[in-house]
């Protein structure tokens, strides 16, 4: 009688856990899988599409356009003038008095005090400093990228280890339950092995929920059309490198993020420059001719002339505390961030360090003896001289070792990605003669 409730309740598990998958499928459906992506498409993919390096990009039309006025010939527009009128002379011998008259000139007003290169110089910087931060923004693009999408290859694999643990469970739950049925084995044990079984299924359920939305996260990071969740195919393993800890602190100050500050404090004081020539007043130069009523006729006047402020009031104390703030924010930012940038890489490399030792100790001792022990686990279950308790024990200290390794893994790919990052690794040159 226990043996038949025991199979009765097996079958019931298994009918109930179908009816979940048919309604996962059900409910999933309307999800579509793009094609399989690796780490070089998917970065070629988010240069394309990301919305953040589209809008950097974008910004060049202003810092360009900027540019193009200061490069002008003169800052400022010549003006033209043009007069008519009439005027009644005082004439008695004349009773038709009135005479029309006309005057008409240019004027062009000369920035002193090399303003002009001063401009050309703060616009050029600007350009060049907007061109190193379109550069950051990619780096950070791809890093980003590659974060979601190694933390995709991690959680796959751990369900691929979860799958391999559930037929191996399952293996076990139908041997037990003919030892049950046999009488070789007790209900407790026929129990055990279903909770063990349904606890696998349940561990794959939660990181297929976990791996929808990384997938999502990936999808969005690289803009895949609505309801279509990326494939990724890759290694978790980070790729070998022959880098040292001084080659990536002598690259953080080739790090776009670095060279951007430097040329906007290079902006910065051309326009504190500027500024100060500006105290200095424009010069305008007037040409005029024109005609002038006179009695018995007209007259013809040319003039020119010549205009400068005084510069005894306003001295543009506001645009130099302007420019001068700016230039000072700047040089606080670079400071700051070239040294949080080297004790990033500092940190990172130290983890980084730490984290290849522990995959290596997981890989080539732990991970393999775990191994050793449940092959011979399951020999000595089959052939009766273990307890169902004693092998799940094991096949539990598998699972969790390699869990711990990809964790492990993916920690390390992490790492190395931040390391990376922190100190604009690859060089410009480099990273232009891989793509």
């Amino acid at each position: 009688m226990s043996n038949t409730s025991f199979l009765v309740k097996h079958s019931r598990s298994s009918w109930l856990f179908l009816s979940f998958v048919f309604f996962g499928f059900i409910t999933t459906s309307t999800y579509s899988y793009a094609e399989s992506l690796t780490i070089e498409s998917a970065l070629a993919l988010a240069q394309r599409n990301s919305p953040e390096l589209r809008k950097a990009i974008v910004s060049l039309e202003a810092a360009k356009g900027e540019i193009t006025d200061a490069n002008s010939p003169l800052f400022n527009n010549p003006t033209v003038n043009l007069e008519g009128g009439s005027r009644k002379l005082y004439d008695p011998s004349n009773s038709d008095s009135r005479r029309s008259e006309w005057n008409t000139g240019v004027a062009q007003t000369f920035e002193l005090a090399g303003q002009q290169g001063y401009r050309r110089q703060t616009a050029n910087s600007k350009l060049t400093a907007l061109q190193q931060e379109i550069d950051e923004v990619r780096h950070r693009v791809n890093a980003e990228v590659e974060e979601r999408f190694v933390q995709v290859l991690a959680l796959q694999k751990r369900i691929e280890t979860e799958q391999h643990t559930l037929e191996l469970t399952e293996r076990n739950t139908g041997l037990i339950g003919k030892r049950v049925e046999a009488g070789e084995d007790s209900k407790l044990d026929g129990n055990l092995a279903v909770v063990e079984t349904e606890r696998a299924r349940n561990q794959i359920n939660l990181l297929q929920e976990q791996l929808t939305r990384a997938l999502t996260a990936l999808s969005a990071t690289l803009q895949l059309p609505e309801q279509q969740l990326p494939t990724v195919v890759g290694e978790l393993q980070p790729p070998t490198t022959t880098y040292t800890l001084d080659n990536l602190l002598a690259s953080v100050a080739n790090r776009p993020a670095l060279k951007a500050l430097s040329w906007r404090e290079q902006s910065a004081r051309s326009n504190l420059d500027l500024e100060r020539a500006v105290r200095t007043p424009d010069l305008t130069v007037s040409l005029n001719y024109g005609r002038d009523a006179v009695v018995g006729g007209q007259d013809t006047v040319t003039t020119l002339g010549f205009s400068l402020p005084i510069p005894l009031f306003r001295r543009n104390a506001a645009g130099i505390g302007r420019a001068t703030t700016e230039l000072n924010q700047v040089e606080i930012e670079k400071n700051t961030l070239t040294r949080d940038a080297r004790a990033s890489v500092i940190a990172s490399w130290q983890r980084r360090l730490s984290l290849q030792d522990r995959v290596q100790r997981l890989t080539t001792t732990v991970y393999p003896k775990l191994e050793e022990n449940l092959k011979l686990s399951q020999i000595a279950f089959k052939n009766g001289e273990i307890a169902l308790s004693q092998l799940l024990l094991v096949q539990r200290q598998v699972v969790d070792a390699q869990r711990d390794l990809i964790e492990a893994q993916l920690d390390l790919r992490l790492t190395q990605i931040e390391l990376e990052y922190a100190a604009g690794w690859p060089l410009a040159n480099e990273s232009a003669s891989q793509q």
